[in-house]
């Protein structure tokens, strides 16, 4: 510029009026451009443009991934891809004054891009009615990025239940009066694993509400060999489990005395005594007496024995069925060849080609 002005001085003294050709000032870069951010998968960096001489200059930007262009990339912010994983990132931006004049500036680039994380906008959720036999449903939830993949885990009272990894889930007998949930894991190219719990909810519920509550007291009748107490708790843990009467609504509540039935346990040879009827072999219902046969409570029957069934399963057959027939429920025949024998079929004496069953089916609960 100094230079430009003496030239003209000697010129004009000279008195010669010779034409000097314009010179615009060349743009110059004084400081870089820089990412500004953090080199992860999934957020955004934004470059500064840098200072210049002249200072108004209007910049546009391009984005490099280890000195290529980025194709569409040409915003002074930049989404960091999955592509861009373990590559640097650097800035490119060209400067241009009034004139038309431009230079170009390259910021230093990036650390290697990291994986991002993926955020849980909105938690997963279980989708369906929470009741003993009803099927549920995962929602995967909402993202901070749309996943690749997605895993599910059940969990019984924050435990992981065994085999429940599919995304429908049916409820068991074990989770009725628990809070059962679900664990989404999901997972995305150029993203850490990431997991989400849905909220917790109101416990699962029996099959259906109580309709009906009935009160029962334990006696026995003979010489007893096993233990009473075992026997007043099992008979509860049959008439609460969600398999059995419970699941047609009825609630049983042991008392003291009275009730609305008596359940007997008695020495085989005393259950006669209750009705010509009842038989030294089996158990037996009469009246108010639910009477179940001590030696079939210690040892079940010959034919579930042969069937390698177990006693806890006889156990429960037993009470459910004579129970049943308090309840107002006659026998009945096997369904079918192969099918679970109705609990009110007399399972201990033949099966007919039924599956031996201690549950009442889903008609004996309608």
């Amino acid at each position: 510029m100094l230079l430009r002005a003496a030239l003209l001085s000697v010129v004009t003294t000279l008195g010669l009026l010779v034409p000097v050709a314009a010179h615009a000032d060349p743009v110059v870069n004084a400081t870089p451009p820089e990412v500004v951010g953090e080199a992860v998968v999934g957020t955004v960096v934004t470059s500064t443009p840098g200072t210049w001489v002249p200072e108004d200059v209007s910049a546009a930007y391009r984005w490099l991934r280890d000195d290529r262009l980025i194709p569409g990339a040409a915003a002074r912010s930049y989404r960091i891809r999955p592509e861009d994983l373990r590559h640097r990132l650097t800035v490119r931006v060209v400067a241009t004054d009034a004139d038309g004049h431009s230079e170009v500036a390259t910021s230093q680039p990036t650390a290697p891009v990291a994986r991002g994380r993926l955020v849980s906008r909105r938690p997963p959720a279980v989708v369906g009615t929470q009741r003993f036999t009803r099927t549920v449903e995962a929602s995967r939830g909402h993202w901070s990025s749309e996943p690749g993949r997605t895993t599910y885990q059940w969990l019984r009272g924050g435990r992981p239940i065994p085999g429940a990894t599919a995304r429908r889930y049916t409820y068991a007998p074990e989770d009725v009066g628990r809070h059962v949930r679900v664990q989404v894991t999901v997972r995305a190219v150029g993203y850490h694993p990431a997991a989400a719990l849905s909220p917790r909810t109101r416990p699962v519920g029996h099959r259906v509400d109580v309709r009906r509550t009935v009160t029962y007291h334990v006696e026995t009748r003979g010489a007893i060999t096993t233990s009473l107490r075992d026997f007043r708790r099992l008979a509860q843990e049959t008439y609460e489990d969600p398999r059995g009467w419970r699941g047609k609504g009825v609630r049983f509540l042991p008392v003291a005395r009275g009730g609305s039935f008596t359940l007997v346990l008695a020495e085989a040879s005393r259950v006669p005594a209750f009705s010509p009827v009842c038989s030294s072999q089996w158990s037996c219902r009469v009246g108010r007496y639910v009477v179940i046969n001590q030696l079939r409570w210690k040892h079940a029957s010959p034919a579930w024995n042969r069937a390698h069934g177990p006693l806890r399963g006889y156990r429960h057959m037993v009470v459910n069925h004579e129970t049943g027939h308090w309840l107002g429920k006659g026998h009945a025949g096997c369904p079918g060849r192969g099918r679970p024998a109705p609990v009110m079929m007399q399972q201990s004496k033949g099966l007919d080609g039924c599956r031996f069953n201690p549950w009442p089916t889903a008609g004996e609960l309608r």
